[in-house]
């Protein structure tokens, strides 16, 4: 039975070690993630999905803020990461007997970094899917083991696909770790002239530029459904855009049109419908419920 570390923290990390933890052919000896993060207004620690899910197994886990004075237990066979968040060494990823897997969702060299669910939906890409990599020192760089690609929906959002991408990274983790610890797999080289990078994302990343074109805005909405969302201004005031749609109907940008009992507003080219919102101090709600309590409503451009 293999013996593996698990290096993860996120809730998709947290589906690829449930699934190597019920198969029979993997012994899961430790679990590495990140420390337990202060969340919310209080400010509570909370565990990692990852941790949960090793604590639910009575796996045992270690938390290191860094790992540059960090060594791996002795007699290990292999390590795999996914979505972890912290550097990882050269030395702790070539100690394991068979060095360490990453599970990158994406199609490498293509969106090498952090949010590459996010990216691809943000650049309307339509098609993605899942690289499993061995790691070296640089970041998603390694040969690959293998890749499944998966279409991605017209109204696929990150929740969707991330669901559609774990499900296809678990079915090849599972069939390429025993096909390279046998020695069956040659790790193809990536090349390096169709790298591209993912994008960082802060809270501003999901304000609305209605300049872009509809589908852009779209797109974007998307990517950041999860964090931190889609938000607009209006009245100096700040409105997230909880579920929304595309339209060919021209409008200045930013103007806000009500129609049929729906709420559009413009953008440089279409219109995006707005369905549900969530003004700022307030519960969630309508378009057309929001719409009808605003004042002059037609005559004020959201920015």
């Amino acid at each position: 039975m293999t013996k593996i570390i698990f290096f993860g923290t996120e809730k998709f990390a947290a589906g690829i070690l449930e699934a190597l933890i019920n198969s029979a052919k993997f012994n899961i000896e430790l679990v590495i993630t990140q420390p337990d993060r202060p969340v919310g207004r209080k400010q509570e620690l909370q565990k990692s999905p990852v941790k949960l899910i090793a604590e639910k197994h009575s796996i045992k886990v270690d938390q290191p803020e860094k790992l540059k004075e960090y060594t791996l237990p002795e007699d290990i066979d292999l390590s795999i990461v996914c979505e972890y968040g912290l550097i990882i060494p050269k030395r702790i990823v070539e100690a394991p007997k068979f060095g360490t897997i990453n599970v990158h969702p994406s199609l490498l060299p293509k969106y090498r970094g952090a949010s590459p669910i996010q990216s691809v939906l943000i650049n309307g890409e339509v098609e993605t899917g899942v690289s499993i990599m061995l790691m070296d020192e640089k970041m998603d760089h390694g040969p690959i083991l293998r890749q499944d690609t998966l279409k991605i929906d017209p109204d696929d959002i990150y929740t969707t696909l991330a669901e559609k991408l774990l499900k296809t990274a678990i079915f090849g983790l599972l069939e390429a770790i025993p096909l390279y610890t046998e020695g069956s797999t040659k790790p193809q080289i990536q090349d390096e002239s169709k790298v591209t990078f993912c994008s960082i994302f802060t809270k501003e990343s999901g304000k609305v530029n209605w300049t872009k074109t509809a589908q852009e805005i779209y797109n974007l909405g998307r990517g950041l459904e999860v964090w931190p969302g889609l938000w607009t201004t209006f009245q100096d005031k700040r409105i997230k855009l909880l579920q929304i749609k595309p339209v060919n109907d021209n409008l200045a940008p930013g103007k806000i049109l009500i129609k049929d009992k729906e709420v559009f507003v413009g953008c440089g080219t279409g219109s995006i419908k707005l369905i549900t919102i969530q003004p700022e101090g307030k519960n969630q709600m309508s378009a057309l419920a929001w719409a009808n309590g605003c004042h002059n409503l037609e005559n004020t451009l959201m920015i």
